[in-house]
C-alpha cells in the first residue's frame, strides 16, 4: 500500500515508515502532520475527489534541516561580467507514520446510466461556400 501526496509544490510516493527531505513546514519537531493525498493504492487505486476524502496520510516531523549548497555562477562573455552566489534550501525530514483509508475495503459503485436530454435551443447553421450545396438537399434538373 502506498499513496502520492503533494506538499511544497512537489510530489511523493510514500510508504509507512519511509523517511524523506521536503520543504520546510511550519510544525515543531515531534509534531504530527497530515499530508495532502493525491493518489491512494492498496488492492484498488483511488485518486478521485470523493474517495480521496477519506484517505489520512500522518507524518512526524524528525528534525529541520539545510540542504547542500547550491553555487550560481553568471557569465557574460565580452562584458567582465562573473557572480557566484550560493543558495541553501530549508528542509525538514519527516517519517511516515500512518496511511489509512476511512473505508477499508469499498465495493464499486455502479456507474449510473446518464440519459441525454435533447437540444431545445437550435444553434445556428454553419456558413457554407457558395460552391457546395446543402447537405439533405438533393437537386433534381427536369428536362423540360
Amino acid at each position: 500500500m502506498y499513496a502520492i501526496v503533494k506538499t511544497g509544490g512537489k510530489q511523493y510516493r510514500v510508504e509507512r515508515g519511509q523517511r524523506l527531505l521536503i520543504e520546510r513546514l511550519p510544525a515543531e519537531e515531534g509534531s504530527d502532520v497530515a499530508l495532502e493525498p493525491i493518489l491512494y493504492r492498496s488492492e484498488e487505486a483511488v485518486f478521485d475527489k470523493a474517495g480521496l476524502a477519506d484517505v489520512t496520510v500522518t507524518a512526524k516531523v524528525l528534525a529541520h534541516v539545510r540542504g547542500e549548497k547550491l553555487r550560481v555562477f553568471k557569465f557574460k562573455p565580452k562584458r567582465g561580467y562573473k557572480r557566484r552566489t550560493g543558495h541553501r534550501q530549508d528542509l525538514t525530514q519527516i517519517e511516515v507514520t500512518e496511511i489509512t483509508a476511512g473505508g477499508a475495503k469499498r465495493a464499486k459503485a455502479a456507474p449510473a446510466k446518464a440519459t441525454r436530454a435533447k437540444r431545445t435551443d437550435t444553434a445556428p447553421e454553419p456558413k457554407r461556400s457558395a460552391r457546395a450545396p446543402k447537405e439533405g438537399k438533393a437537386t433534381v434538373k427536369d428536362g423540360s
